[in-house]
C-alpha cells in the first residue's frame, strides 16, 4: 500500500497494480486508519518535502511536513508493533563537514531541511530505545532518474536544468558554479532500500546511499546540455546562495553490509532521463506560495 499527497508527484505515475490512497501523512487520523487496518510489518518513509535551498524560508511548513509528519508515522508504527520502519534522511544532516562524509561524522546541518531529517533519526533511535521499534536509516543524496517532477523550481538541479532546456530558458547557476555534488541515480538505490528489513546487520544502523563520483554544478550544465544535443545553451549565473560548497558521501558502510554494486555513470543516468523528459515534455514551473520569510530570498525563486 502507497500513500502519497501529490504534491510533488503525477497519478500517471502510480504503479496501477499498487494500492494507492491519496493523502497526507500529517492527516494522523487517516495514518492510524490506515495502520489499524492493513497491519503494516514494514514502513518505508519516503515522504518530504525535500527543497533543501528552500527550506530555511519554509521554517514551519518545512518541520510540519518533515517532522511532525514523521512522528505520526512513527507513533502509528510504535502502537501497531511494525517489525521494521524504513527512513530515507539526507546527507543534508552533515552540515560543512569533511568530505567524503561518513557515518562517523558528527551531524551538524546547516539548513532546516537538515536539522529536521536529523530530528527524526533521533526520534527513531528514541523509539527503539523505549519501545521497541526497529529501524534502519539511509542518507541519500542528489537523487535523479526518470518520473522526477522537472517542473519543481525549488529542487532536484538535473529537472531544473532538462526543463529549461526544454523550455528554451537559460541555466540557472548560483555563484561561479564549482559545487560538488555525487549524483545519485535512482534505480542504483532502490535494492539496498527495498530489502533493509530482512538484511542482516542493518537495523539501528545508518548508512550513506548514493553514487560515489563528485561532479561540479558546472560540470552537471555541460552533461545535460550534451546530452540534449544543445552544448551552447546559454547559463545565467545568479549570486551565490547559502549552501554547502561540498557534499558527497563515503559509502564503506553500505556496502560492508549489504554489498558493492554497479553504479550508474552520470552521462549514462543523465541520458534516460532526457530521453524520458523528452517524451513527457516541458513543464510549467510550479511556484511555492507559503513562503514564510522573503529576507534574502533568491530573486530567482519568486520570477
Amino acid at each position: 500500500m502507497v500513500l502519497d499527497d501529490l504534491s510533488g508527484g503525477f497519478p500517471e505515475n502510480v504503479d496501477p497494480g499498487c494500492n494507492f490512497v491519496e493523502g497526507s501523512i500529517l492527516d494522523n487520523a487517516l495514518i492510524d486508519r490506515l495502520f489499524a487496518e492493513y497491519r503494516f510489518d514494514h514502513v518505508y518513509h519516503c515522504a518530504a518535502y525535500a527543497a533543501e535551498g528552500l527550506s530555511p524560508f519554509i521554517k514551519r511548513f518545512n518541520y510540519m511536513n518533515n517532522v511532525v509528519g514523521s512522528v505520526n508515522l512513527i507513533n502509528a508504527a510504535v502502537n501497531h508493533e511494525s517489525k521494521c520502519f524504513v527512513f530515507t534522511s539526507s546527507i543534508a544532516v552533515y552540515g560543512a563537514g569533511q568530505v567524503p562524509l561518513s557515518e562517523s561524522t558528527r551531524p551538524e546541518p546547516e539548513d532546516s531541511y537538515g536539522v529536521a531529517k536529523h530530528a527524526v533519526e533521533q526520534e527513531l533511535a528514541i523509539s527503539h530505545r523505549l519501545f521497541g521499534l526497529p529501524y534502519v536509516i539511509f542518507r541519500p543524496h542528489n537523487v535523479y532518474g526518470e518520473l522526477q517532477n522537472i517542473g519543481d523550481r525549488y529542487r532536484n538541479v538535473l529537472g531544473i536544468f532538462i526543463n529549461r532546456i526544454l523550455r528554451d530558458e537559460p541555466l540557472p547557476i548560483f555563484g561561479d558554479g564549482e559545487q560538488t555534488r555525487a549524483f545519485s541515480y535512482v534505480g542504483d538505490i532502490i535494492d539496498p532500500i527495498a530489502s533493509a528489513p530482512d538484511v542482516s546487520g542493518a537495523q539501528q544502523e545508518v548508512f550513506n546511499i548514493g553514487a560515489d563520483a563528485p561532479h561540479s554544478i558546472n560540470e552537471l550544465a555541460d552533461t545535460i546540455r550534451a546530452a540534449m544535443g544543445v552544448p551552447d545553451h546559454p547559463v545565467r549565473h545568479l549570486p551565490a546562495r547559502e549552501e554547502v560548497k561540498h557534499a558527497f558521501s563515503d559509502h564503506s558502510k553500505l556496502e560492508s553490509v549489504f554489498g558493492r554494486e554497479a553504479a550508474t555513470p552520470l552521462a549514462e543516468g543523465v541520458g534516460r532521463m532526457v530521453e524520458w523528459a523528452r517524451a513527457v515534455g516541458a513543464r510549467e514551473p510550479t511556484r511555492f506560495s507559503e513562503i514564510e520569510i522573503e529576507k534574502n530570498l533568491p530573486p530567482v525563486w519568486t520570477e
